[in-house]
């Protein structure tokens, strides 16, 4: 495995039992499959969800493309986690203002939006699919995995950059 300037990555959404479980697992996979050893996590801004599982269709969608979601549990961001993470990514423009609420100063240059490392999707957002039908799910992966893969690069061409 490469190790890497970014040592830790961690995935924000509101309840985390969706969207952040979901990047969570898509991430691990390209992350594994790039060789990278990485820290992985995700997290919520809310606590609605605490300990559960993620959404049955979350893990029923991620299933179809060979992401394994079911051992993961969802848990609340906390102020450990500024410090813990390299790179704190959130799903939407709602909950990353939430994060840089709380964030210290010194942690601000850690928070970015998940789709900022998007190459193909033109959204700015992963929208949460929780309460629309079966094709949100779907999008979600897709952006999910557009933004990972330009992740990925990032990650390694700043490795490269350090390594030179």
């Amino acid at each position: 495995m490469k190790t890497s300037a970014t040592k830790a990555v961690l995935f924000v959404c509101m309840g985390n039992i969706c969207r952040s479980p979901s990047a969570e697992g898509v991430f691990r996979a390209h992350a594994g499959a790039a060789g990278l050893d990485l820290h992985i996590d995700s997290a919520g801004t809310h606590a609605y969800h605490i300990g559960e599982a993620p959404d049955p269709r979350s893990q029923q969608f991620a299933a179809r493309r060979g992401i394994d979601l079911s051992q993961q549990r969802a848990r609340k961001l906390t102020a450990d986690d500024f410090e813990k993470f390299d790179l704190l990514l959130a799903m939407d423009k709602d909950n990353l203002a939430r994060m840089k609420a709380a964030c210290p100063p010194q942690h601000l240059h850690k928070l970015k939006l998940m789709m900022d490392y998007a190459n193909h999707s033109d959204s700015e957002i992963v929208p949460d699919p929780y309460y629309g039908g079966p094709d949100g799910f779907d999008l979600v992966l897709d952006y999910i995995e557009d933004a990972s893969a330009g992740l990925i690069r990032a990650i390694q061409q700043k490795a490269d950059r350090k390594d030179a």
